[in-house]
């Protein structure tokens, strides 16, 4: 199905942020597997049992061990590699720590991304640019209605602003530097990619619903649900890494015509409360218990959040191939897979990608 991913990276030199997290270990796979040359920075692995370390990512990658904010290593690891493509996926990702780290996080995630960008800047090369940032940079409002790319950015807690706020970087630099009607000058097309909720394995994250989950029915432990009632878009991983890699695909055959926010996101029928996935993981697993604890004082997150994604669907040919029931069914199979023998991990990964890719 996606044999043109394959034509569109096979031997291209990718640059990739967050290559150590979950996100950036599964695209780093991905990438690996479709025949790209690729160089990561990020912060180190936390753990052993970290994705990038049961895939043996050091042995994919060039990879550097550096920190965003590091503008004088980043701006010369670009320079250094000369990359056809960059996708930044590194960022300081939870909403929970956000309220700890305020000012850390809006760093990391608005001024490291204007590092990169800096980076992007001191090349002499045609290079297109994938940023990743969140469905959480609109305005939520917690209404029904899905939000599309040219609603109202915004945030309530420090981790949603700091992306908007990191919009507001790209788009500065997009106009500035980058601009489309220059584009024959520059060479750089810069787009964005807007997804949120992502669920698979080899997501150890403090205070997210999967990862609580796997630890507890993997520990034989009881499931704690601080949300029950909230509802979020549940899609895996792989969805939107698939879309923003058509994205970048869609770049090499014409950079001004694509070069936008898309947002990635699951069918309107796939946004579930948090209560019925513990159930349904609590199905697919075989056993587990669950309680909802009466937590005063808690921080705000938001309760509403769906994505249009018309757009991707329209002008990229992307759209969702899980609904939520089968992206649970992936996710815990693999931490399931991983209880029984972390040693397989590395093969277990590489064959739910190349299964969702139909490559095999």
């Amino acid at each position: 199905m996606y044999n043109k991913l394959v034509s569109a990276y096979k031997g291209k030199k990718i640059f990739l942020t967050g290559h150590t997290g979950f996100k950036g270990s599964w695209l780093l796979k991905t990438l690996n597997i479709l025949g790209a040359d690729v160089k990561g920075y990020a912060l180190a692995p936390e753990n052993e049992e970290n994705l990038y370390n049961l895939i043996q990512g050091d042995k994919l990658c060039e990879s550097v061990i550096a920190d965003l904010r590091d503008k004088e290593k980043l701006v010369s690891s670009i320079k250094e590699f000369q990359p056809d493509f960059i996708f930044h996926l590194a960022a300081q990702p939870l909403v929970r720590l956000s309220y700890e780290l305020p000012a850390e996080t809006f760093e990391i995630n608005a001024i490291g991304t204007a590092n990169l960008l800096e980076g992007a800047k001191a090349l002499n090369k045609p290079c297109n640019i994938i940023l990743i940032t969140t469905d959480k940079v609109y305005h939520n409002n917690e209404w029904v209605y899905p939000y599309r790319e040219n609603d109202r950015l915004g945030g309530y807690d420090p981790y949603s602003a700091s992306k908007a706020c990191a919009e507001l970087v790209i788009n500065s630099y997009q106009k500035s530097f980058f601009n489309i009607n220059n584009y024959h000058e520059h060479q750089k097309a810069i787009a964005v990619g807007r997804a949120g909720n992502v669920i698979g394995g080899g997501d150890w994250s403090k205070d997210r619903l999967i990862p609580d989950i796997a630890r507890a029915l993997g520990n034989d432990k009881k499931i704690i649900v601080r949300n029950p009632v909230s509802i979020r878009p549940w899609q895996h991983v792989l969805e939107p890494l698939v879309g923003y890699l058509l994205l970048g695909e869609k770049l090499l055959t014409d950079a001004v015509k694509y070069a936008e926010p898309y947002n990635f996101g699951p069918y309107g029928e796939d946004a579930l409360p948090v209560k019925a996935m513990v159930e349904l993981a609590i199905e697919i697993w075989g056993k587990g218990e669950y309680e909802v604890p009466q937590l005063a004082n808690q921080p705000h997150e938001a309760g509403l959040l769906k994505l249009d994604i018309s757009k991707a669907v329209d002008q990229l040919g992307w759209k969702p191939q899980l609904n939520a029931k089968k992206a649970v069914e992936y996710t815990i199979d693999w931490y399931k897979s991983f209880f029984e023998d972390k040693g397989t991990m590395d093969k277990y990964t590489e064959k739910q990608i190349t299964g969702f890719l139909n490559l095999n």
